[in-house]
């Protein structure tokens, strides 16, 4: 058993999560508090209805993850936001958020854990928001074949393959969830490959005019790493049961 604050206090620090500015209502930290003991942390990508009956079934009282609670300006607590809170003080289960301070850690990211397991090494950083970088541009010695089989192989729900680039792509830039807000800025750094989590139908035709590699692999998928990464921290650091909860979102 360990102190809800002291657990607090330690996602805080590790995620730097009062130095990153998030979008406007994200609330980054705790959302919904316990009654200060936790006996086993959890982690999953969404504050939904399903992930916080699974928690609750799974004896978790605290549970990290990435896309928080609160997104929008206050909505009432009715209908589906009326069941998901009653479930936390029903069942005692703590809610910790951590949306951009997850994508862009240097150690326990989603961007850099994605870079480490295909063996991409870190240049630098891209993608400005609000002060901080929130993408990651690397580079790669391998082919193009060898990066798609990594990838396939990373993410076994599938991706999606736009392969308009070199053969043997040099600067690869990486960015988890939505890769939208990226492509303006991918020839500013040079790359001539992209991984992200999801884009748009007209993204296809810029990567075809930009003559780069783009490979989509689900902005869940891409978003599963660093909520993983730091609830196993915990469990570690206060001896207390870590467990990880997969929706299998398709998406």
């Amino acid at each position: 058993m360990a102190s809800l604050s002291k657990l607090v206090d330690y996602c805080n620090g590790r995620v730097f999560s009062y130095k990153i500015k998030d979008f406007p209502g994200s609330l980054n930290g705790l959302q919904v508090e316990n009654d200060g003991e936790v006996k086993k942390v959890g982690a999953a990508v969404d504050a939904g209805l399903v992930p916080f009956r699974i928690a609750s079934k799974k004896g978790i009282d605290f549970l990290i993850v990435h896309h928080g609670l609160y997104w929008a300006p206050p909505a009432p607590l009715t209908q589906t936001n009326y069941e998901k809170i009653k479930l936390c003080l029903d069942h005692n289960l703590a809610i910790y958020s951590s949306h951009l301070p997850l994508d862009c850690h240097p150690e326990i990211g989603n961007n850099a854990i994605i870079a480490s397991k295909l063996e991409l090494s870190p240049i630098s950083t891209f993608l400005a928001y609000e002060g901080t970088d929130i993408g990651l541009i690397t580079s790669y010695a391998n082919s193009r074949k060898d990066l798609r089989a990594s990838l396939d192989h990373l993410f076994s729900w599938g991706i999606t393959s736009m392969e308009f680039g070199p053969s043997r792509p040099a600067k690869v830039a990486i960015l988890s969830g939505s890769g939208q807000s990226a492509f303006d800025q991918l020839r500013n750094h040079e790359a001539d490959t992209f991984i992200t989590g999801e884009l748009k139908q007209s993204h296809f035709n810029l990567a075809q005019e930009m003559k780069i590699n783009v490979y989509t692999c689900g902005h869940y998928a891409t978003e599963t790493f660093g909520v993983k990464a730091l609830g196993q921290e915990v469990a570690e650091n206060f001896c207390i049961p870590f467990e990880f909860i997969d929706t299998q979102c398709p998406l």
